[in-house]
């Protein structure tokens, strides 16, 4: 079985950071991804932007930690904002009932 892999790619604007996210968050991957944000959160922006097109699939684990990171966030006073969430991820969110726990922007084009 192939590890799986989680690559967070940061960008720096004026008043937000935008995590781009490709591969799987999971809980061999949340780790890492919570250590990206807790460094973004040491001078918090206004925004901290996740972006999963690259996703390809979150576990309980992952969904977890996307809740906590948005509690950290919040009380940080700055927002996390998921973009791009695929479809498969809305269905998970809405499912277990965490879609109104998240902020969701999709930018995502039709298809």
């Amino acid at each position: 079985m192939e590890r799986a892999e989680l690559s967070i790619t940061v960008q720096r604007a004026a008043d937000e950071v935008t995590l781009n996210l490709v591969g799987e968050i999971d809980m061999l991957t949340a780790t890492r991804l919570s250590s990206a944000v807790n460094e973004v959160l040491a001078e918090p922006p206004p925004r901290i932007v996740l972006d999963l097109a690259g996703v390809t699939f979150c576990d309980s684990q992952g969904l977890g930690t996307l809740v906590v990171l948005s509690r950290k966030a919040s009380h940080a006073q700055s927002l996390l904002i998921l973009t791009n969430v695929g479809g498969f991820l809305l269905r998970v969110l809405d499912i277990t009932g965490l879609r109104s726990a998240l902020m969701i922007r999709n930018e995502q084009s039709t298809g």
